[in-house]
Formats: structure tokens, C-alpha cells, sequence
């Protein structure tokens, strides 16, 4: 189990290292756009399991959320500083 800031510093590593066959990589690679569409398919996917799924699949959705949020963040350059003035 990780944090939002852990799971920020394993991809902002990720995103420097490029490790072949990584989510991460693949994610960075595909741009903001390909980064963008997984986020609409997740936040569809986090609704839909709020409506009809159990919290532990909720949870999942959810988790699958923020990955793709953070490395949208990572491919624009913010950091969670820049996202935690605006809470």
C-alpha cells in the first residue's frame, strides 16, 4: 500500500528511468491526449462502480483514477504542490 505522494515519487522516477514495458512509460508516451482519453475511460469507470459495484472494486476503480491523473500531471510537468494549493 502506498500513498498519493509515494505512489508520486515511484512514477515521478519511473518517468525519468523509463524502464521498458512499464504502465508508466507507456502511459507518458502516449501524450496528454492518449493520457486524457484513459482518464475519461476511468472516471467512467469509478462512476459506474460507485453505482453498481462493491467498495473494494470502487476502491480499485479509483486507485486506476489517480495513476492516470498523476501521469497527466508528470507529462504536463506539475508537480502535487501545484494541485495541493488549490484543496
Amino acid at each position: 500500500m502506498k500513498s498519493f505522494d509515494e505512489l508520486w515519487l515511484e512514477l515521478s522516477q519511473k518517468a525519468i528511468d523509463r524502464p521498458v514495458g512499464s504502465a508508466t512509460t507507456q502511459a507518458l508516451d502516449s501524450g496528454v491526449h492518449g493520457i486524457g482519453k484513459k482518464i475519461i475511460e476511468e472516471a467512467g469507470e469509478v462512476w459506474l462502480a460507485a453505482e453498481h459495484e462493491s467498495d473494494e472494486a470502487l476502491a480499485e476503480e479509483i486507485s486506476q483514477l489517480i495513476f492516470h491523473l498523476q501521469t497527466l500531471m508528470l507529462a504536463r510537468g506539475l508537480t502535487p504542490l501545484d494541485v495541493y494549493k488549490f484543496l
